[in-house]
């Protein structure tokens, strides 16, 4: 069944007229739900920084071997999916309630497209939950509170934070968004991490001038971060092998290229 919050408020925040992520986003995987405004930023971006839409597919094929690692193998059956952007194919209720039917699932995000989709888009299983939270990623208090709703945060639970710290500009502010959320689930929970870097060693340098491009004509303004940085998220956390890599690489085919992106998996003791 599908739980949640309607999304009636989500139509009047909708500014058309300003290009935003989680519709360029859609645009660079091949999806919809964007506008012309959001196709030429992206363009723009992509022309910059021709990597970007090999960054945004492997993104998604993160999001689905992760999810089926975590179901398959760590026996997790609940998943607090926070950045959730626009739904697509394999959304994290799909892969996750494909190989474990009664698996409950609550998105959060701020973003009045997502919004107005969240309830045609995320449906469940019959066994399961899916739930939509609309909330900001800066305040993880308050998502904890609206999970509880769905789910039960005495059990382990699948914490996903894809591609959402790299617009917590602020980098001290973006590890204590994470050990909030972290304190709020036990033993046994895992976090899945995706961020973009400027690390040379993996192509990232074209992030700076294509970011730059970005903050000046789109919203919200997003910044990268050295593997340094995007480690110290994962502090006092077990990472799961193969670690934090570019994440076209995490538990991917042999010969997986590298992308900008980082990601991990890891496990709180």
């Amino acid at each position: 069944m599908t739980e949640g919050h309607p999304p009636t408020a989500g139509a009047g925040r909708l500014n058309t007229s300003v290009a935003h992520n989680a519709r360029v986003w859609n645009y660079w995987i091949g999806g919809k739900d964007n506008y012309q405004v959001d196709q030429r930023v992206g363009e723009q971006v992509a022309g910059m920084f021709p990597v970007i839409r090999a960054v945004a597919r492997a993104d998604r094929g993160f999001l689905a071997r992760a999810v089926g690692f975590l179901t398959a193998e760590r026996g997790i059956r609940q998943f607090l999916d926070i950045g959730t952007g626009l739904p697509t194919v394999d959304n994290t209720h799909e892969i996750a309630q494909r190989l474990a039917p009664e698996s409950r699932i609550v998105y959060v995000d701020n973003d009045p497209i997502v919004l107005v989709h969240a309830r045609s888009l995320l449906t469940s299983s019959p066994q399961g939950v899916t739930d939509y939270v609309d909330a900001d990623v800066h305040d993880p208090e308050g998502i904890v509170q609206r999970a509880a709703e769905t789910l039960d945060l005495s059990r382990p639970v699948g914490v996903m934070l894809l591609g959402i710290l790299n617009f917590v500009l602020d980098t001290d502010e973006a590890r204590e968004i994470v050990r909030r959320l972290v304190a709020a689930v036990p033993s046994g929970s895992h976090l899945v991490l995706t961020h973009p870097t400027y690390d040379a060693d993996v192509g990232g340098e074209g992030n700076v001038p294509a970011m730059e491009f970005w903050n000046a004509h789109a919203t919200p303004p997003i910044t990268a971060r050295t593997r340094a940085e995007i480690a110290s998220f994962l502090a006092g956390l077990d990472l799961v092998e193969p670690g934090l890599v570019p994440c076209s690489r995490w538990r991917a085919e042999p010969g997986a290229g590298a992308v900008p992106q980082f990601g991990a998996v890891a496990v709180k003791r």
